[in-house]
């Protein structure tokens, strides 16, 4: 179908391109966008509310042009977007919150026109204009966001929270003028004062200017919040793509040739570029020369670096650990495996639309009963006779009282006391959409390197031959391990010196790459490495039933003087509390599923020690098959909860119906999730959903009693019983309860050690 006065397109080749939107208040503008763009010939799109992104893919000779006109005439605005550089804290410039100076300038006026209405022994003469002087520009300025919103929406015969927030302030406003400029409201000396009783009035001597200005500034408050949450949306794609190399040192041949440093984005196919220890890999590619080991943990999660040599492949932005490698670039720009990844956590971003919030949903029905019943009660008092002064004030009363104030503060209020307590406690909630998806999962998928293991290799067991000394064997391979690079061989040393204290110096020192060290201690040749590096000594009997039944767990051997002399076992060791912690999800209501890139029997070996059931464990999988396990988990009709700290793990924290992360992992892991645990502790992860879950009931509570409050004093409203004080007085009660509701939240206890 085509848009109306359009010509069709001719099918044809398509493009896709990104769209930037501004103009949007909540979902309903998403999908507005949305429906507008796909009635296009040949224009299939999808708006995340979230991002405030169009992702549209569209005929060849449509143009971009066509796509944001039509955006316009929904009542948006679209645009290409340029290239952006963020600024080193991660913001897209001093502009990109433009709500923070219309907020803070709203709560300085509004402050003294609450206080003075509410206290009236301050109350000086001729303090009801200075009220209007410093609400006007609170109300018309500091609320423009609303009003813009508002009339977008009632263009398109919509009505949404903006729609009542905008016409309440505004009647509120609008009554109090009235008040002032024709009844005797404006008369200097005339006292603001309480008045609780039920009774009919004109209303012609009170304002409502402190209603007004509140309103607005307590919803500011709260859309300024959700305005942070949704600029820090693609944090997690920022924190993926700059883990890549920005320079590299090229290689040329002919005359002049030699190394030379060059943009890393400048690199082509083709391009031999050297990789030295300590560098990050510029990108995808297959090793010329040289051996290493390479660290990618960054990439992978996994802790044990890979060894390479000529032939074999590396992956852009993981780390070299050992020697020099020259690398020839197979993969760059966006066809590398860093930039397929960052493309599965922004399509998992896209999939996963911002939950529509508790209040928009009510107000799609609340909103427009209060209007008719407002008109409704107009025409009524008309209709029996009454003057048109008592009927107007009446319907006016009907839209203050249902002017949402308590509503503002409801979810805002009680987000910021259990995302306050979360902190203290070692737990980042990201908003009201990740509260909403912790009452739902039953499966919870637990990355195991770095969530239920430490994360880094360490030596957990020394095995001797028989009339070997312990000490010897460790002051042997740990004084060798010293010399080298090698992650095991660290992990190797660290323990030596945590066991035995100083070590000795080695001299000779060999490298055997990818199979282990030479050198002399003391005076004895040592060796050290892979059991097949020390294939011409003896292997004692009790040491070959050790390696043959090690399969879980990196061995490294021992020998000097003709023999193997003693097992080093080196793993990735389980977190002290993690067992603790998976007992603590079952008892949740959660099945704990295992997931890692490690063989079998290592994956197995640790969902033994933790108390998950073989069955749960799925191992060897890659970086992109994650997010299938997940998907796969969902198919099945479960509702998936995924912990994870990796880089590999973020598209699948972003696919997961709720993301945790591990604060101790990695920036884009941290940014694709719902919650963070700061600390390592996974016990935290059933504190995080337990806080999650009695924030969002206090959430729903506070929406509960700020509309009762409403739905009870409407019928008094419109039947002209409730004057402006009792008004006041219910609004300043709603917004108390909720307030008072919210810090209950500060009594929250976690289960795990602080």
């Amino acid at each position: 179908m085509s848009t109306p006065g359009s010509a069709p397109v001719s099918p044809g080749p398509t493009q896709d391109v990104e769209l930037e939107l501004t103009g949007m208040t909540c979902s309903s503008c998403a999908n507005r966008i949305e429906r507008k763009l796909n009635k296009l010939d040949g224009v299939s799109a999808t708006v995340n509310y979230a991002t405030e992104r169009a992702r549209v893919s569209y005929p060849a000779d449509l143009g971009t042009e066509r796509l944001v006109e039509t955006v316009a005439a929904a009542g948006y605005a679209a645009r290409v977007p340029e290239p952006v550089h963020p600024d080193a804290d991660g913001t897209d410039g001093p502009d990109a919150d433009p709500l923070t100076t219309r907020l803070a300038v709203s709560a300085a006026l509004s402050v003294p026109v609450v206080v003075l209405a509410m206290v009236p022994p301050w109350q000086f003469a001729g303090w009801q204009w200075v009220s209007l002087v410093l609400a006007l520009p609170v109300v018309l300025w500091g609320g423009w966001p609303f009003h813009r919103a508002a009339w977008t929406n009632l263009r398109h015969r919509a009505t949404t929270m903006d729609t009542l927030i905008s016409i309440g302030t505004l009647a509120a406003l609008g009554w109090s003028l009235y008040a002032l400029l024709l009844g005797s409201a404006g008369e200097i000396g005339m006292s603001h004062g309480f008045s609780l009783t039920v009774e009919r009035g004109d209303g012609s001597a009170n304002v409502y200017l402190e209603a007004a200005a509140g309103v607005t500034t307590f919803l500011l408050a709260g859309r300024w919040l959700e305005h942070r949450a949704k600029r820090n949306a693609g944090s997690a794609l920022r924190a993926l793509l700059d883990l890549g190399a920005k320079e590299v040192t090229l290689l040329t041949d002919g005359p002049g040739g030699g190394e030379r440093r060059v943009p890393a984005d400048s690199l082509v196919v083709g391009d031999r570029f050297v990789v030295r220890p300590g560098e990050t890999v510029a990108t995808d590619g297959e090793v010329v020369s040289g051996s290493s080991a390479v660290d990618t943990a960054m990439l992978t999660g996994e802790s044990v670096p890979v060894e390479v040599g000529p032939g074999d492949t590396v992956t852009g932005a993981t780390l070299n650990v050992g020697g020099r490698l020259v690398v020839r670039a197979t993969r760059v720009g966006s066809d590398t495996r860093l930039a397929r990844m960052a493309r599965l956590v922004e399509d998992a971003q896209t999939g996963k639309a911002a939950a529509q919030r508790l209040a928009d949903r009510v107000s799609g029905v609340f909103v427009p009963v209060v209007l008719v019943l407002a008109l409704g009660t107009l025409l009524t008092w008309f209709a029996v006779g009454e003057p048109a002064q008592a009927a107007f004030t009446a319907a006016v009363a009907v839209l203050i009282i249902a002017c949402p104030c308590a509503l503002g503060l409801a979810t805002p209020m009680a987000l910021m006391v259990g995302t306050g307590r979360g902190a203290q406690l070692g737990i980042l909630i990201k908003g009201p959409e990740a509260l909403e998806r912790t009452r739902r999962p039953d499966v919870v998928v637990l990355d195991k390197t770095g969530t239920v293991t430490t994360g880094a290799m360490s030596l957990v067991d020394v095995v001797t031959a028989d009339g070997t000394d312990e000490t010897d064997v460790l002051t042997y391979a740990g004084a060798l391990e010293q010399a080298s690079e090698h992650p095991i061989a660290r992990a190797v040393a660290d323990g030596a010196r945590e066991r035995v204290g100083a070590l000795p110096e080695v001299v000779d020192f060999a490298n055997d790459p990818g199979r282990g060290v030479r050198g002399t201690v003391a005076g004895t040749p040592v060796v050290v490495g892979r059991p097949s590096l020390l294939g011409d000594l003896a292997l004692p009997d009790d040491l070959a039933a050790v390696l043959d039944a090690e399969t879980a767990r990196t061995t490294v051997a021992v020998g000097w003087d003709g023999a193997v002399r003693g097992l080093l076992v080196v793993a990735d060791r389980v977190k002290e509390t993690s067992a603790e912690a998976v007992a603590d999800l079952r008892a949740l209501g959660l099945r704990p599923v295992l997931l890692t890139g490690d063989a079998e029997p290592v994956a197995r070996a640790v969902a033994a020690e933790v108390g998950i059931a073989t069955e749960d464990v799925v191992a060897g999988v890659l970086p992109e098959d994650k997010v299938d396990v997940v998907r796969r988990l969902q198919a099945e009709g479960h509702v998936v909860a995924m912990v994870g700290d990796g880089v590999n793990d973020a598209a699948a924290l972003a696919t997961a119906d709720l993301g945790l992360a591990m604060g101790t992992g990695t920036d884009a892991a941290i940014e694709a999730a719902d919650l963070t645990l700061v600390r390592g502790d996974l016990r935290v992860a059933g504190d995080a959903i337990r806080l999650s879950r009695r924030t969002l009931g206090t959430i729903r509570g506070n929406l509960f009693w700020a509309f009762a409050y409403n739905v009870a004093a409407l019928p008094l409203a419109a039947l002209g019983l409730l004057n402006p004080m009792l008004a006041g007085f219910a609004m300043a009660a709603s917004s108390l309860f909720v307030v008072g509701n919210s810090l209950r939240l500060r009594r929250f206890s976690a289960r795990a050690g602080t």
